[in-house]
């Protein structure tokens, strides 16, 4: 390939590449910049061509000099900059974040003709870097619980009852609807007791079938089954020590219960086809979203079991019995979902809000975080409005704005919002912005003027 169309090439792919390109002579004039560079800097090229490097006001560019006191740069000295993070100054007077490599250009003798840098803007990256640090911090904030959010007088009561539970070894049994969050109270018991540091270990009943479930909880020895190969230690012997959580403990056979009643009473665990009893230290939490007294009553469910396994309920309210959460959560979960996705979604509106605490929430927190996923695929603009909502939600808001009302006027129709969200906020005026997506300052400007107290 001849040199010329080689250059040429060449010079295609720096004009193409999302690095900007610069190469500068001896004295640190530019004498070659790429597209990308002038996006970058918000220069043309023929504003940068000519001009000293200087110009762009690098943070990470130091001079020295020789003995004849002419200004150097620090690259022709070290050679090369690999991976440099520093910031450069733009058209306008802005700062662009940049990852900066550079390396000394030599001509056919070895002699320093110039250098080369490349320039990564990284301003996104490290946007992106600091509204995870700032969500972050959120979730560590007051209204949290090892992952569990809530400010409302059930949830701060399932907080408390959560450490309490935590510090004793007795067996916990999590009640609640499907969706409300009974994975991260167990998660929190464990790691808010003495056995944090040891094994977690979380078993689905209704996930197994009978014939595989007790080999999965106790182990098996070899030739106990077709299959068996070798011996296997159960998921008992691997909490060894810690805890071990059993959800959906309501679909458990009545033979398996059986065992497990051995177990708590006399910590041991036998594998299947063995007779040899291994002593096991775990502590047993257990959950279910049914009505396990309904359960022993109707011959389904052993009551010895029961009793045994229901030494501290927990019971976790369901999302419709604590509107004043939903817009936290929903903050949440919109700025979870953010930071995963390239969309330019800045926020929630006041009336998709309104939408999302007025629903009843059959599915608990879980829908409402299936309505956000949902919300971020079908939402084109800069917020997410009611009709981004999923159509249940929006046939709710279509039933609730069908009921016949009276003629108010637009302060009074303020006002009625307003107490509204202060009863459902109990008299928060943070939580009650959220709702109507309005600052706190402007809710205390307008129970001011409402006379509201």
């Amino acid at each position: 390939m001849q040199d010329q169309t080689l250059s040429r090439y060449w010079q295609t792919a720096v004009e193409i590449i999302h690095d900007g390109v610069m190469i500068v002579d001896v004295r640190g004039i530019i004498v070659s910049a790429n597209q990308a560079l002038t996006h970058i800097t918000g220069y043309s090229q023929a504003e940068l061509i000519g001009q000293p490097c200087s110009m762009l006001k690098c943070s990470s560019c130091n001079k020295i000099f020789d003995q004849t006191g002419q200004h150097w740069c620090m690259l022709f000295s070290s050679g090369s900059v690999t991976m440099r993070k520093c910031t450069l100054s733009r058209k306008d007077g802005s700062v662009v974040h940049v990852m900066k490599n550079a390396s000394v250009l030599h001509d056919d003798n070895k002699q320093i003709i110039g250098a080369v840098e490349t320039l990564t803007d990284i301003s996104e990256l490290l946007m992106k870097d600091s509204q995870i640090e700032a969500f972050r911090r959120e979730l560590q904030s007051e209204y949290t619980f090892q992952g569990m959010v809530g400010v409302s007088p059930s949830m701060r009561s399932t907080f408390d009852l959560i450490a309490n539970v935590a510090a004793s070894d007795a067996p916990a049994l999590i009640l609640g609807e499907s969706g409300t969050g009974k994975e991260l109270a167990a998660l929190a018991i464990h790691q808010n007791s003495a056995r944090k540091d040891r094994p977690y270990v979380q078993v689905n009943c209704a996930a197994l079938n009978e014939s595989v479930l007790e080999s999965e909880l106790f182990g098996h020895v070899k030739g106990a089954f077709t299959g068996a190969y070798q011996n296997r230690e159960g998921r008992f012997e691997a909490a060894n020590g810690g805890d071990i959580f059993l959800d959906e403990i309501g679909e458990l056979p009545q033979s398996t219960q059986i065992k497990l009643l051995r177990v708590l009473e006399e910590k041991v665990v036998e594998r299947v086809g063995d007779n040899r009893s291994i002593p096991v230290d775990v502590r047993i939490i257990t959950a279910t979203n049914r009505n396990l007294r309904q359960l022993v009553e109707a011959g389904s469910f052993r009551g010895d079991f029961y009793y045994r396994i229901n030494v501290l309920p927990i019971e976790l309210p369901p999302l419709r019995e604590r509107t004043q959460d939903i817009p936290l959560l929903a903050e949440m979960f919109f700025k979870r979902i953010q930071l995963k996705s390239n969309k330019g979604i800045l926020g929630i509106s006041p009336e998709a809000m309104q939408s999302l605490v007025r629903y009843p929430w059959p599915g608990n927190v879980r829908e409402l975080k299936s309505a956000f996923e949902y919300a971020f695929v079908t939402c084109m603009d800069t917020k997410i409005e009611p009709r981004h909502l999923p159509p249940d939600i929006i046939t709710a808001r279509e039933n609730m704005s069908s009921l016949p009302t009276t003629e108010i006027s637009l302060d009074e129709r303020k006002k009625q919002e307003l107490i509204q969200a202060l009863e459902q906020a109990k008299g928060n005026q943070s939580l009650a912005g959220r709702i109507l997506g309005i600052s706190r300052v402007t809710v205390w400007n307008r129970m001011h003027r409402y006379g509201i107290r």
